[in-house]
């Protein structure tokens, strides 16, 4: 009985250690997700609104409607 005991702590021990290192993959990777879920948010904005490119020397500047 005693050595099923120390297998079992053992084994507790292995699953909370293997979750810790997941955990802390996962938590490594979580600022590169944000930076680049930002990053994809700015050009579909800048998708949704080009900008207009400078008007000529010789053309005059669109007017506001």
């Amino acid at each position: 009985m005693d050595g099923a005991a120390i297998i079992i702590i053992l084994a507790i021990a292995g699953v909370a250690s293997v979750l810790l290192f997941a955990t802390k993959g996962l938590l490594d990777q979580l600022p590169d997700v944000i930076k680049s879920a930002g990053n994809v948010r700015d050009e579909w904005h800048r998708f949704k609104r080009p900008e207009l490119p400078p008007p000529a020397d010789d053309e005059e500047p669109p007017m506001a409607a």
